[in-house]
């Protein structure tokens, strides 16, 4: 296979999962190892992924990378049935929420001394870590945070609030009078209803998301959650419950940024270049998450974006970790990825590349350098079911938006809910 290769269609797709579960597990008469990389992204981050793996082939050309790549939809459904089916590839992306299940089922190998990880903070590569064995490896790190749009705010008569003490009242209210003052041509915020939204907002009140294998959120952070989404629709803040729950399910390209009718909104940190672009070219802020009155933490935390994993079947590992360990730790590949899969987890890597990040990735991590001794400890990898846990709460999101069912009782419905698919 010549390292000029193209992704892996879904009409090769069969053809490669035969190669690569062969007698011969993937290795030519000639001594060649082929390896399969699962992972997800944008047409950007396959055209760099792509770049990097054939910078990689150069270097070690007895190993072929073929890059099995797909939208973020299908995959983890498209992973699952790969594993189920005993062809698991032999690289395999994934995030934190569904660390716990894929190691614990015997999915993933052990990497622990197999990868350098002497550039990674501690706590970040801890996120990896369970039982005690390494299963994965951090390819960056991100944190959630507000996205703000000046020029927006200002031209609505507005100021820029004082992120360091703003409260989610004053962010309502904000949000509000934008919408008001453009006559709803621009809305103050586009809401968001990603877990990470609600761990911070439970943090601020003293609650873990997860305590042990139960939600160690109360049905009162919930519901006050909830009515923080209610309030900015009463108040036109955001759009009405059907747009705001359509937008929530688009990606940055979809967002009122970039049709340049929003005004702020809650993303990723490493999708801030996006939303720049997005919204052509224009100087957005990042802000720090409004609190609650008179809450300690801010809540906010460190997580990375995605980790590298190797399978535990693979006849091939000792050259999956190789490819592991190039993808996070080589400077050169560090150029061509830049922040895509978050900024770079090795310290190594983040000096040597940070001069040629966008300007949006700078701004990124003067933020994240700025707010870094605010910021909450990574999370360690949830419990088994939490994969799903986003789907569940959007389910009872969705019911209370649209009035279908009472905040109490879809509180009380989500935890119980909750807590028998963790705990299974």
């Amino acid at each position: 296979m010549s390292s000029g290769k193209t992704m892996v269609t879904a009409a090769s797709l069969a053809t490669a999962v035969l190669i690569a579960t062969s007698a011969c597990a993937g290795e030519s008469a000639g001594g060649q190892v082929t390896l399969r990389f699962a992972y997800w992204g944008s047409d950007v981050r396959q055209q760099r992924t792509e770049e990097a793996i054939r910078k990689f082939e150069a270097r070690h050309p007895h190993i072929d990378v073929v890059g099995e790549f797909s939208g973020f939809g299908g995959y983890y459904d498209r992973l699952a049935t790969n594993v189920a089916g005993g062809s698991t590839p032999d690289v395999i992306t994934i995030e934190i929420r569904g660390l716990r299940e894929y190691a614990e089922r015997g999915t993933l190998a052990d990497l622990s001394g197999e990868v350098d990880t002497a550039g990674i903070d501690s706590k970040v590569l801890a996120t990896g870590a369970i039982g005690g064995k390494q299963f994965a490896i951090p390819t960056g790190v991100n944190a959630w945070c507000l996205v703000a749009d000046p020029e927006a705010i200002e031209a609505a008569g507005q100021r820029l609030p004082d992120d360091a003490t703003w409260t989610w009242e004053e962010y309502i209210r904000l949000a509000a009078r934008i919408t008001a003052r453009t006559g709803g041509k621009v809305h103050g915020t586009q809401q968001a209803f990603n877990p990470a939204f609600l761990q911070i907002f439970a943090a601020q009140r003293g609650e873990p998301f997860y305590d042990g294998s139960r939600l160690g959120i109360s049905a009162g952070t919930i519901k006050a959650w909830w009515a923080v989404h209610r309030k900015l629709i009463a108040t036109g803040g955001s759009p009405d419950a059907a747009r705001s729950i359509a937008l929530g399910a688009r990606n940055v390209d979809g967002s009122l940024f970039a049709t340049g009718n929003g005004a702020m909104g809650m993303w990723w940190s490493n999708e801030f270049g996006a939303i720049s672009r997005a919204s052509g070219g224009k100087k957005m802020e990042l802000l720090r998450m409004p609190k609650a009155r008179q809450a300690a933490p801010g809540g906010m935390f460190l997580q990375p974006a995605m980790f590298y994993t190797a399978s535990a079947k693979s006849a091939h590992q000792a050259e999956a970790a190789e490819f592991i360990d190039f993808m996070v730790n080589d400077p050169e590949a560090g150029a061509i990825i830049l922040s895509d899969r978050g900024l770079p987890a090795n310290s190594n890597v983040l000096a040597a590349v940070r001069d040629d990040l966008p300007e949006a990735d700078k701004k990124t991590l003067a933020f994240l350098d700025e707010i870094r001794d605010e910021l909450a400890d990574p999370p360690a990898a949830p419990p088994k079911g939490a994969s799903a846990m986003e789907a569940v709460l959007k389910r009872y999101t969705d019911e209370v938006l649209f009035g279908r069912m009472p905040a109490d009782a879809a509180a009380r419905k989500f935890i119980t809910e909750a807590n028998a698919l963790i705990a299974g």
